[in-house]
């Protein structure tokens, strides 16, 4: 008798999930012969000097398992910059973690220290890993939303969301998908609110260095109150133009790092030799980072220019290389769709892909705003821009 081959029935850990909206749109982009100012990537190369570096760690045979934790070099070198830049001194041996990118952070933090039963606040519109991650911790993710219009942090209905069984609070400043920047205030206001709690604070800092027009980036580990109960998150892939190599590093005091270690040891153990010791080599000279901020406000200042005959209105952007617009100012029946379908019209008859805000929220809110970005070549900006304005203008 011949058996016949079965795969099991599998239940969900996540049966919510599927595709991404990000892999949808930029599909769609390719199908259509669309600029794809959806899915945030540069579509232009990094720091030829870094690309050497890379070559250099390739042929002196830095090719085989670095430490756990990343090699020495690099851990030093994050301390450092942190230091330099925000004040609070990281001890690389014990207190700096390299990480296959930052969604990798974020996962391992949230299982590292968030137990089945916990609660953990999560600010509407956010990235889309942070969901996932809490759920797959056996956690439940209690979603606040940032102020309508503005999307700054509403402290009122955080402080009502905040339970016994409040665990962490998951903070990104500056902000994907809307660009905003948390101010000195609204960072007082959460160590006052998180001060007489246990709460743990998991801080999304990725696009630390894209911060506009004067202002600075206030990471957590500027605020000593904050340093001390935080995970400090970010990513040389946006930093250094390299998102493919999936390299990032999570900062935080040691009680949290040595619980952070032993997920990490278990789910990639360790990160990419060469990459990191490409990158040790290339963060001695501060000024790639130190001049991001310029280069990629120059490019929003561009783009927001080419969009302002467009009809559609833009929303601030203060940080990141995303900027947000309103489109309900367009003629009506472009202005009634709902927001993916905004965006799959807009990628097919006008040729250029956008995200709609509505895939950052979980109950999919329409506001009617969609997301571009602006990190990819003046050419290719513009490409866009000329057929924004040939159909919206």
């Amino acid at each position: 008798m011949t058996a016949t081959a079965r795969t099991p029935a599998v239940t969900s850990r996540l049966p919510q999930v599927g595709t991404t909206i990000f892999t949808v749109m930029s599909a769609l982009a390719t199908q259509c012969g669309a600029v794809n100012l959806g899915q945030g990537f540069p579509d232009f190369d990094g720091d030829p000097r870094l690309m050497q570096a890379v070559k250099d760690a390739l042929d002196a045979g830095h090719n085989q398992y670095p430490p756990m934790t990343g090699i020495p070099a690099l851990r030093e070198a994050i301390a450092a910059k942190v230091e330099a830049l925000y004040g609070h001194r990281y001890d690389p041996a014990t207190e700096v973690t390299v990480t296959a990118g930052a969604t990798q952070a974020i996962i391992t933090a949230v299982l590292a220290l968030v137990h089945p039963g916990d609660e953990v606040i999560v600010l509407d519109p956010c990235y889309d890993s942070y969901e996932p991650s809490i759920v797959l911790a056996g956690a439940t993710p209690v979603h606040v939303p940032l102020t309508a219009g503005t999307f700054r942090p509403d402290f009122a209905a955080i402080t009502a969301a905040i339970t016994p069984k409040t665990r962490a609070i998951l903070v990104n400043t500056p902000h994907n998908p809307t660009g905003t920047v948390w101010t000195a205030a609204e960072q007082q206001q959460l160590a006052d609110l998180l001060r007489p709690t246990e709460i743990l604070l998991l801080s999304d800092e990725v696009y630390e260095h894209m911060v506009y027009d004067g202002a600075a980036h206030l990471s957590v580990a500027s605020h000593p109150e904050l340093a001390a109960r935080s995970v400090l998150i970010s990513s040389f892939g946006k930093t250094y133009h390299v998102t493919g190599w999936k390299v990032g590093f999570v900062a935080a005091p040691a009680p949290l790092m040595a619980e952070f270690r032993k997920v990490h040891q278990f789910n990639v153990f360790t990160v990419n030799t060469p990459m990191q010791h490409a990158l040790a080599a290339y963060m001695a000279d501060p000024a790639p980072y130190l001049e991001l901020g310029a280069f990629y406000q120059r490019k929003r200042d561009l783009f927001r220019a080419g969009l302002a005959g467009t009809g559609l209105r833009l929303l601030p952007c203060e940080g990141t290389y995303f900027q947000s617009v309103d489109y309900s100012g367009l003629a009506p029946e472009i202005a009634s769709l709902g927001e993916a379908a905004f965006c799959e019209w807009l990628t097919r008859e006008v040729g250029v892909a956008a995200i709609p805000l509505s895939a950052f929220y979980p109950d999919g809110r329409d506001q009617q705003i969609a997301r571009l970005c602006f990190a990819k070549r003046d050419e290719t900006l513009q490409m866009a821009l000329e057929r924004l304005r040939a159909r919206l203008g």
